[in-house]
């Protein structure tokens, strides 16, 4: 019967325990000192539920964690399993302007695959097969030692099927490495920042599975030469080491035996010298520990819901203004990352050619924090200034596209944040532009300090009633700032009131008695305002008893939505497009009226990967007759920014504007039309595109305004 002997020909075998003794201290000691190093941030709640946190855990683990979902850049879980090949398929060419290789022959390999595969999957597959290989091999492993210690059962086709699974895993990892070395110093694209721990922590990985490959091949020689059973059926299972077998077959059998034995104590002892090493110099290679712990611990807010600062009036210091200042989760988070550029290839700012790049602000804090626990060394550094520029801190747009890509969970916008609160809360120092609209917010209650108009202008001769003349409504239309006092946005407003009446919906507005949802103040970092006028709305909405509201605007709707229930505002929300698009669905409105135009979608980001709505915006369109809808290559949750969330409407922007990028994808397209679903876009694309001198051929539309000509006038 196929078996093999654990330890076979290698006396005191068992001394090899002794250095993975001193292999677990080294994992127990190394993980002591990193959790002493998170523990310098502050406390952070996130052991309560423990139930609802470990269901939570549940998709990521299978999916992300063992499927690479997010490492291929593709979209499918429980909730809903979208086809993988379409995802390949939409991936297809899908390489950013700024996402070059530093190689002719890097360049020369992309051009050659990049028509057939999606930008994630090399990559993807170079981390599948080192994951994989890694997790046939320690599964190899402990089946060993469970039949060494335990029961018996490695024995007949359960043996040979384990040889045979074992050195898949080995090849597997050879290759991902092999992948991995032509991708950094070969192809070495410009998101990879190579480091002489890299290079070292491949050379290990690939010195330790060789090693037991030719290992494997002597013990294969040395049992045939020294045993009556010489076995080439059952060592044909073990395909690499019996191949490499007979380049060894010619030494003498004592000369076999030697090696054999040489090697299986070298093997082993290097083993766990590696282990030790990656443990106590905390390498890259421990995110196999660290990365499900983040995405356990991660944050189970709403997407859009920022954590507040609570008891504002008695709070001793507001933000972040050391690296201690961040909770012990957020410090966790950096060493979770890997560097690995995902963010940065998607992100807006980085990508305009803006200093800012979300890997490298998580690296440098990373550092920083290392800094901090080094005694010995200088860490005077500020973070603020010195380890983070205020620049940095300023350029986020908040998109969310850094998070929505990262394998690990890493959460960059919440630091950012934190950092802008300090600077607001506690330096009062922001971008001049910053001030004037928090300025008006806190004195006008609204951002736009240059209008003359009023809250109530747009629906001038539209019969909408204000809940102070009658409260005996269905649903609250908030109209929101942009869309009542701008007057581009105006025309938004207008066709979404239209559009409510057309379908019979018993609604009314605030008017007057409307302000700031308080976003913009709380994204630019001044919870204070923000909280004061949350507290004010919520109160107002109560007054009136308001249970379901209505919005065109995706800030507005995510922080009505999201945040306001942190102060006690319960209210079901409803994005102008779902509402619209349910309308259509029950044959409230119908739209007939032929659109022959080429229309292209952008997706907001706090309308999409905030708030996950894709499909209803995309479902209107569709309902329109004649519309031609065209997809631009960043869709979905792969969306571009505009350029104006996170309070950078009323910001300058210096160097290659967000917003004229996104105006060239659009234009790219051949759309005559953009259509947005929210009023930011649509400011950003009227600038983008007068910017572009294309206002003859290209003109930016929300949605409502294109149902509004779809649909029969009054």
């Amino acid at each position: 019967m196929p078996f093999r002997e654990i330890g076979w020909e290698i006396s005191q075998w068992w001394i090899v325990y002794i250095p993975g003794i001193l292999a677990v201290i080294a994992i127990g000691y190394g993980g002591y000192e990193r959790y002493r190093l998170w523990r310098l941030g502050k406390p952070a709640s996130i052991f309560e539920n423990l139930g609802g946190r470990i269901k939570s855990f549940i998709n990521p683990a299978i999916f992300d964690g063992f499927a690479h979902r997010r490492l291929f850049g593709v979209t499918f879980d429980f909730s809903g399993v979208r086809s993988l090949s379409n995802e390949l398929r939409e991936g297809v060419s899908f390489f950013p302007p700024k996402i070059a290789t530093k190689h002719p022959l890097g360049g020369l390999i992309r051009s050659a695959v990049s028509p057939f595969i999606p930008k994630e999957f090399y990559p993807g597959i170079i981390h599948f097969l080192l994951f994989g290989g890694a997790g046939l091999l320690l599964l190899g492993t402990a089946m060993d030692v469970v039949a060494h210690y335990d029961y018996p059962f490695m024995r007949g086709a359960t043996y040979l099927g384990f040889s045979l699974v074992n050195d898949l895993g080995g090849v597997f990892m050879l290759l991902g490495v092999i992948l991995a070395l032509i991708r950094r110093y070969i192809q070495r694209p410009q998101r990879l920042t190579n480091t002489a721990e890299d290079a070292l922590i491949l050379g290990l990985i690939f010195v330790v599975v060789l090693s037991g490959f030719i290992l494997e091949g002597f013990r294969i020689c040395a049992v045939a030469s020294h045993t009556e059973l010489a076995q080439p059926g059952w060592a044909r299972w073990s395909f690499l080491g019996y191949a490499l077998s007979l380049a060894f077959d010619n030494l003498a059998p004592a000369t076999q035996l030697v090696w054999y034995q040489w090697l299986w104590w070298g093997h082993m002892v290097f083993t766990m010298g590696v282990i030790i090493y990656i443990s106590l110099a905390f390498s890259k290679l421990t995110h196999i520990i660290v990365a499900p712990l983040n995405v356990f611990f991660r944050s189970l807010r709403p997407k859009g819901a920022l954590v507040p600062i609570l008891n504002l009036e008695e709070a001793e210091s507001f933000g972040a203004e050391k690296i201690e200042d961040f909770t012990w989760k957020q410090l966790m988070d950096l060493d979770a990352c890997t560097g690995c550029g995902r963010c940065q290839d998607n992100c807006p700012v980085y990508l305009s050619g803006k200093a800012l790049s979300p890997k490298k602000l998580i690296q440098d804090l990373k550092s920083h924090l290392e800094e901090k626990g080094r005694k010995s060394q200088n860490n005077s550094r500020s973070l603020i200034g010195e380890v983070i520029s205020e620049d940095d801190i300023w350029a986020c747009t908040t998109c969310r596209a850094c998070q929505q890509v990262c394998p690990v969970f890493v959460e960059h916008i919440d630091k950012t944040i934190e950092m802008r609160r300090y600077l607001v809360l506690s330096e009062s120092r922001f971008p001049e532009t910053a001030m004037g609209a928090l300025t008006s917010i806190e004195t006008r209650g609204h951002p736009w300090r240059g209008t003359t108009a009023v809250r109530t202008d747009w629906a001038d001769g539209l019969g909408i009633k204000e809940l102070s003349q009658d409260s005996e409504i269905d649903i609250l239309y908030w109209v929101g700032c942009t869309e009542a006092l701008e007057d581009r946005s105006m025309k938004v407003a207008i066709a979404v009131g239209k559009i409510l009446k057309k379908a019979g919906i018993k609604f009314g507005i605030l008017g007057s008695e409307e302000t700031c949802c308080g976003e913009p103040a709380r994204r630019m970092g001044n919870e204070y305002l923000f909280q004061i006028q949350a507290q004010r709305n919520i109160e107002l909405l109560k007054s009136y008893q308001v249970k379901k509201i209505i919005t065109a605007c995706p800030h507005c709707f995510n922080t009505i939505k999201n945040e306001y229930p942190q102060f006690g505002g319960e209210f079901e929300v409803i994005h102008h497009t779902e509402f619209i698009a349910n309308l259509i669905k029950n044959g409230r409105i119908e739209p007939f009226m032929r659109l022959d135009q080429k229309v292209t979608y952008q997706d907001s980001c706090y309308l999409g990967r905030y708030n996950g709505i894709y499909d209803a915006p995309r479902e209107i369109l569709a309902s329109i007759p004649r519309l031609n809808l065209t997809e631009m290559a960043w869709r979905k949750e792969k969306g571009f920014c505009c350029g104006g969330g996170g309070g950078r409407m009323w910001m300058e922007e210096q160097g290659t504007r967000v917003n004229h990028m996104r105006t060239e994808d659009v234009i790219k397209t051949g759309a005559q039309i953009v259509a947005t679903a929210c009023p930011f876009c649509l400011q950003m694309f009227e600038d983008g595109i007068k910017a572009k001198g294309v206002e003859e051929s290209l003109k930016a539309m929300d949605i409502a305004e294109l149902i509004n000509l779809a649909i029969p006038s009054e």
